[in-house]
């Protein structure tokens, strides 16, 4: 494909997701509530994926690779995310979302569901699903040792985060635990396995799509993704609204990785023999 073709196919998939978000920006007025935006997000990045198949000649195996494993992320992710919103209703984050934009600037539900939630998840759905569409476009070369790495990657980060799922689910569950925090199983080594999980697909993708000329360019999607989930609005979001509500939470973070897995340090030990260490946390 030349560069022009690759621009019409990038545009049309921009007014695809787009028109998509629209669509459920109507539905969010009548439910009254945008936290179903979570659930659609991962399957809006399969949508263009489809999207992006039948209008492209590019290497068959890895058309399907990056489609096969985009569509078992999507789904899993998506499901499990809908099955969340249907249990627990509206999320905070997005209820404070709709009460600072109305206090601040006078916005009623329509107008910031669509200009500050719709719209640019619409963008930024694009933006990171970027290897899952130039990765589709070349015919040459074939899927080599990058490739075919990016791929166990994927499956690894797929296989992380459905598992920090439902280490988590399972501790939610117990009456016991409530108000604890959860530090056990991946929980132990990372602050957010899901999180990690996510960024492995995604670099993985990547790195399926890299192998060719237009694919190569699509590193601004993971980039973006791992962006977002480390600095912006994922853990910095998520941790604010725990420490609120877990009073060890301080504790787990001092020992515990944020992001990437890695052994957890001691717990912390009150030293009731030496008060300014107790006070200064060493």
């Amino acid at each position: 494909m030349s560069l022009n073709e690759i621009a019409v196919l990038l545009g049309l998939n921009l007014a695809l997701i787009v028109l998509v978000m629209v669509g459920l920006w109507t539905l969010s007025l009548r439910l009254k509530d945008v936290s179903f935006i979570d659930a659609v997000w991962p399957m809006g990045m399969l949508l263009l994926a489809l999207a992006t198949f039948p209008r492209t000649e590019g290497d068959p195996t890895r058309k399907w690779l990056l489609l096969w494993l985009a569509g078992v992320w999507a789904l899993r992710l998506g499901w499990h995310l809908y099955r969340r919103w249907r249990a627990q209703g509206a999320d905070g984050r997005y209820l404070e979302i709709l009460e600072r934009m109305e206090t601040t600037r006078g916005w009623g539900l329509g107008q910031t569901a669509l200009l500050v939630v719709f719209l640019p998840q619409a963008v930024l759905a694009w933006l990171t699903s970027l290897p899952v569409q130039l990765g589709q476009v070349a015919i040459e070369p074939a899927v080599g040792g990058i490739g075919w790495s990016g791929a166990v990657l994927a499956v690894v980060g797929i296989g992380f985060e459905s598992i920090g799922d439902a280490q988590l689910a399972t501790f939610k569950k117990d009456p016991a635990n409530k108000g604890q925090v959860m530090d056990r199983g991946l929980w132990r080594w990372t602050r957010h396995p899901n999180y990690f999980g996510d960024a492995c697909v995604w670099w993985g993708l990547y790195l399926i799509a890299a192998e060719t000329g237009p694919g190569l360019w699509a590193i601004a999607g993971p980039l973006f993704l791992t962006f977002t989930l480390t600095k912006w609005s994922g853990i910095g979001i998520t941790e604010k609204a725990i420490h609120a509500t877990r009073p060890g939470y301080a504790d787990y973070v001092r020992r515990t990785s944020a992001f990437i897995p890695w052994p957890p340090k001691p717990r912390f030990a009150p030293d009731t023999e030496n008060p300014r260490r107790l006070r200064d946390g060493g």
